[in-house]
């Protein structure tokens, strides 16, 4: 594997640069790769910034150029031991052969856990495989979803099939069947054997809509899909006042021809 080559001039700009900080804090260290061994004792305290993968460490928070850096790929981080006691540090450790671990403390075990947290994330293998995994429970969710719709969409068709039967016995209960062309002809036989002279009541001289309702029949029924059908039943309407109509003519006209005889 070759020696990676960075611009020192493009990564001081960028250590210096605007752009958002994923964690920054004081830390002490004892050395790291690339640096000279720190000798036993209470180590150096810097200002660390991290900025994606790469930790840039400065010698104070004011610091205009960065003392050291520190690329987060092929490593891990842990906890460790550090040369002086109560001490809370941590390790990052670099699989390549001969490259000693960088060994960092915090000042307390609640910045300890976030270090160790933030700095075990900022490498791209870590992103690569949260990529994936989200890319996986996508998948989940989707094939998810479409057993879902699917499910949904076989039991409103057996609901829809399991009520169609009752849709035909409730017609015959009222008391009329249904034709090929949706016409319900109980009612025009209804209709049709009214005795003569027989009054229209309240309920009939009602509009259509009503008229059909009073008779436990709806002209937006299922069975009234077609408009030849909604016209012949809002027809039925006009028929009956027609012939009521002719009948009080009918009884009308004999009294009329007694007055004008002689």
């Amino acid at each position: 594997m070759g020696a990676m080559k960075l611009n020192e001039r493009s990564v001081a700009h960028y250590a210096l640069s605007n752009s958002p900080a994923d964690h920054m804090g004081f830390l002490r260290t004892w050395g790291g790769p690339g640096t000279s061994p720190t000798p036993s004792g209470t180590g150096r305290k810097c200002w660390f910034v991290l900025k994606g993968n790469l930790l840039f460490s400065f010698e104070s928070q004011e610091g205009r150029a960065p003392l050291g850096l520190v690329v987060l790929e092929g490593c891990t981080v842990e906890l460790a031991e550090a040369p002086v006691p109560e001490e809370f540090a941590f390790a990052i450790r670099f699989d390549a052969p001969g490259v000693r671990p960088h060994l960092l403390a915090a000042d307390g075990p609640a910045a300890q856990e976030a270090w160790v947290k933030v700095l075990s994330r900022a490498s791209f293998g870590y992103m690569r495989l949260v990529v994936r995994e989200l890319e996986s429970q996508l998948r989940d969710a989707r094939q998810s979803l479409a057993l879902h719709r699917h499910s949904c969409r076989k039991a409103v068709t057996s609901r829809c099939k399991s009520q169609a039967p009752d849709h035909l016995s409730q017609g015959l209960e009222n008391g009329h069947s249904l034709s090929r062309d949706c016409s319900p002809i109980g009612l025009v036989e209804e209709v049709g054997n009214r005795p003569a002279g027989r009054g229209l009541t309240e309920c009939e001289l009602q509009d259509p809509a009503s008229f059909l309702l009073g008779r436990g029949q709806s002209p937006v029924s299922p069975e009234t899909s077609c408009f030849s059908t909604l016209h012949d039943w809002y027809g039925q309407e006009i028929l009956e006042l027609r012939l009521g109509w002719q009948q009080r003519a009918q009884r009308s006209q004999p009294e009329c021809e007694e007055q004008d005889r002689p």
